[in-house]
């Protein structure tokens, strides 16, 4: 829909332009069947569209300013010419550091498959065919290009990725040489290659945090703070001699400084270097009991309940924003609930994977068979991992088949966990089901792996959320406090006025463009504070931004009530 867009626009410019060659190549990372010159073009649109839809409110403005709303409307057009011409660069950016996220997991299944089979080009193969991200089709392609010719084709993907993620490259090189080295130096070499990924990682989250601290800092002050708290003085600004009208108001809060916000937060975006994207859940993984239109219907009528409530307890002007906010916002986290439930069962059977790993390897090292290894493990295992494992075991006694039919098959017990991990944990354990006794030391390597694997994607996510948790708190709560708070202090102003016969600014007015500005603000630092930790994942940013929607709302009315209780 945005590609077609763009060639719509690019179509009304007239004159030839230049290409980029640096937009060429986020296009071709892409895939996309977009030129440079389509993007330039419409680029060029879009900021004289704005330019044309904006310069009639000039009207609007006090007399002697308009020099200064027509310079604003100048920059707005740049910044949205600029948005389109940097829009191919940020996505390319956007999913290549996501691709990234994945490395370790990448780098770790060919070292669990070699720790079976000392074989490069068979664990290389395993990774990639094992993986549905980026990266791994990536894998594929230069394996594909390397077919009949010495190597795996791991050595050109390390050259590839290493500019932007120099630990991939690392880790590549020491798989490389483990598939060549003696059983003491290749466990070694393994080790070590795991590592490389896990520490490159967490040590260019850390850095990211540390640089970042500063800029964030720096948003919520001039971003969120400062212009809230000035709320409570623009009612009483005439009788400082200075003119502000409401127009002018919904041009700062409503117009140009979400436009900064988004800058802001696009800018903070490209600097990140790596991000976790959560399970895929598709739709036959979902709970389908609720119909997409009982969603809506929902949300509609939470909304309307809302504005009715905040009606008679504070006035009409809130009806659009708690109905936007609360029927908006109950109907992104009821749409996007399932995709949660499920996600939150794949944390949880994930989790205990290492452990159920070191039960099976430990009993397998003992001379048991991995089939009834699974079994007992199982039944060792009081969470949900060791359902699965119970019901595994279960459905190869029932069905009469082999670990992987009872694991992946079409009536397997993954069939409705969307879980690349333990799908692939599965693959390796029918693999080391034919190898007998001697694949139990594999096994418990593989749970010490996993289990390092799972520390290191812990801390970095720690890392990140000293940053993304101010982001959301500062949404979902201070935000919209400091909002409601000087609002209603503004309306102390007005009634002050009103008094003294002063000009002020209806309270009506500047609480729906102030309650505007909250719900935008949940929009973009929501939408932020999640890509900056799962990438561009349309359930996860929906979900959070349905509930910072509400909580956002509920907090500025009630720090709006309780203040003028208090006045």
């Amino acid at each position: 829909m945005i590609n077609r867009s763009l060639q719509v626009l690019a179509k009304a410019f007239p004159f030839d332009v230049n290409g980029d060659k640096e937009l060429q190549q986020a296009l071709r990372f892409l895939d996309s069947d977009l030129s440079t010159k389509t993007v330039i073009k419409a680029g060029y649109v879009t900021a004289f569209l704005t330019c044309m839809l904006l310069t009639p409110l000039v009207h609007l403005v006090p007399t002697g300013h308009q020099i200064e709303y027509l310079i604003g409307i100048l920059l707005i057009a740049i910044v949205a010419g600029q948005l389109i011409f940097k829009y191919p660069l940020i996505m390319a950016t956007l999913q290549q550091t996501t691709a990234l996220g994945t490395a370790p997991a990448l780098i770790g299944r060919a070292i669990l498959r070699m720790r079976i089979d000392p074989s490069e080009e068979t664990a290389v193969a395993f990774a990639a065919k094992t993986g549905n991200d980026r990266l791994s089709k990536s894998l594929s392609k230069h394996i594909n290009r390397a077919a009949g010719e010495p190597g795996s084709g791991l050595d050109t993907f390390a050259k590839e990725w290493q500019q932007w993620f120099p630990a991939l490259g690392r880790a590549a090189q020491l798989l490389g040489t483990a598939g060549s080295a003696p059983p003491a130096q290749r466990e070694r070499a393994l080790n070590r290659a795991l590592s490389a990924v896990l520490n490159g990682t967490s040590g260019e989250l850390r850095a990211f945090v540390t640089n970042v601290n500063g800029p964030a800092t720096a948003l919520y002050a001039f971003g969120v703070l400062i212009p809230l708290a000035l709320v409570a003085v623009l009612p009483g600004a005439h009788a400082a001699g200075v003119t502000i009208t409401m127009p002018v108001i919904v041009l700062i809060y409503n117009v140009i400084l979400p436009v900064a916000l988004l800058s802001a937060s696009v800018w903070l975006l490209l600097r990140r270097p790596v991000a976790f994207p959560p399970p895929q859940v598709t739709e036959e993984h979902l709970d389908k009991t609720r119909s997409k239109w009982y969603i809506i219907g929902l949300g509609v009528c939470t909304g309307g309940a809302a504005g009715a409530v905040s009606k008679m307890l504070i006035g009409l002007w809130t009806v659009p924003i708690s109905v936007t906010g609360i029927g908006v916002g109950s109907t992104l986290v009821l749409w996007y609930r399932p995709h949660t439930k499920v996600r939150d069962k794949v944390r949880e059977v994930e989790a205990g994977l290492p452990d159920a790993l070191y039960l099976i390897g430990r009993q397998v090292d003992e001379g048991t068979s991995v089939e009834r290894s699974i079994a007992e493990a199982g039944k060792g295992l009081q969470d949900e991992t060791g359902k699965l494992l119970t019901d595994a075991a279960r459905r190869q006694e029932v069905l009469a088949v082999g670990i992987r039919e009872a694991l992946l098959g079409e009536q397997g017990a993954l069939t409705q966990l969307p879980s690349r991990r333990t799908k692939n944990l599965a693959s390796l354990l029918s693999i080391a089901s034919k190898e007998g006794q001697p694949a139990g030391h594999a096994i418990v390597a593989m749970a010490d792996h996993l289990d390092e694997l799972q520390s290191v994607e812990q801390e970095a996510r720690h890392e990140l959320a000293k940053v993304t948790n101010t982001l959301t708190n500062t949404a979902a709560i201070f935000g919209p406090l400091v909002a409601g708070s000087t609002v209603a202090l503004a309306e102390g102003m007005h009634t002050f006025g009103e008094g003294e016969d002063i000009q002020t600014i209806a309270v009506s007015e500047l609480g729906l463009a102030i309650g505007g500005y909250v719900l935008l603000l949940a929009v973009v630092l929501v939408g932020l504070s999640t890509t900056l930790k799962h990438g561009l994942d349309r359930p996860t940013i929906g979900y959070g931004t349905g509930g910072t929607l509400i909580s956002a709302t509920t907090v500025f009315f009630v720090a709006y009530y309780g203040t003028e209780l208090l006045l």
